[in-house]
């Protein structure tokens, strides 16, 4: 029986079990993950996170906090015994520490930001000195992402190339998150009813958007087309 590996600190030691439970003599099932075996898991312990940020306790936090650290312990450990990665843990923390570093120059530099929105605005000219080989405001967007979250990532772009304006009123105005929460509910509701697939509709719109961010990019345009809302009430003279 292996007993548990003594280390400096408790997360030394989560690194130190990783290793035990995929060394030869250790886990068969944990000894035959791969970084893609484990997507789904990281999907779900991610989402379980979520779960646990929104309605959860200080324990279900830790708990969730921790089962997402293990999966990058783990893809750490597969990285580190696999030829033609061969990084680990420390390695993942020095490039993120570096990047952090980098992308934080009013707080390690002379640059001075004020306030959150200084930073917002400053950030993408941040990551374009990180990254000089993107060349679109799209790069980076993983397309997988649940729609509504790739349709505010997308809106936002759209607004920084000029297809919708930042300060525009609310086409549909709602007070709060759970008034919200139900028009999005019903919006569903009426989809189903009428046998349309809610996910798949905004799909499909979000695709024509991203199409026309990349045609903004290319030609300087800026006809709001898809999300083009109206700016005032039908009939007005404005």
């Amino acid at each position: 029986m292996a007993e548990i590996p003594d280390a400096p600190t408790k997360l030394d030691q989560l690194v130190a079990v990783t290793a035990l439970l995929r060394a030869p003599g250790g886990c068969p099932w944990d000894a035959e993950q791969t970084h893609e075996s484990l997507v789904q898991y990281l999907t779900e312990e991610t989402h379980e996170l979520i779960d646990a940020i929104e309605a959860g306790s200080r324990e279900e936090m830790i708990e969730e906090l921790g089962d997402v650290l293990y999966q990058v312990v783990f893809h750490a450990d597969i990285a580190a015994h696999t030829p033609g990665e061969e990084f680990d843990l420390q390695d993942v923390a020095a490039h993120m520490t570096a990047k952090m570093v980098g992308r934080h120059p009013h707080v390690f530099g002379d640059l001075d930001l004020a306030t959150a929105g200084d930073v917002e605005n400053a950030w993408d000219s941040f990551k374009a000195r990180e990254k000089p080989a993107r060349t679109s405001v799209l790069d980076g967007i993983p397309l997988g992402m649940p729609s509504l979250a790739l349709a505010d990532k997308l809106l936002g772009k759209a607004q920084k190339v000029g297809l919708l304006e930042k300060d525009a009123p609310a086409a549909i105005p709602v007070e709060n998150e759970e008034e919200l929460g139900g028009l999005l509910l019903a919006i569903v509701a009426s989809a189903k009813a009428q046998g349309l697939d809610a996910e798949r509709a905004l799909r499909s719109t979000l695709r024509t958007l991203r199409a026309e961010i990349v045609e903004a990019e290319a030609l300087a345009a800026s006809d709001a087309g898809v999300i083009g809302l109206p700016t005032a009430p039908p009939g007005s003279t404005e």
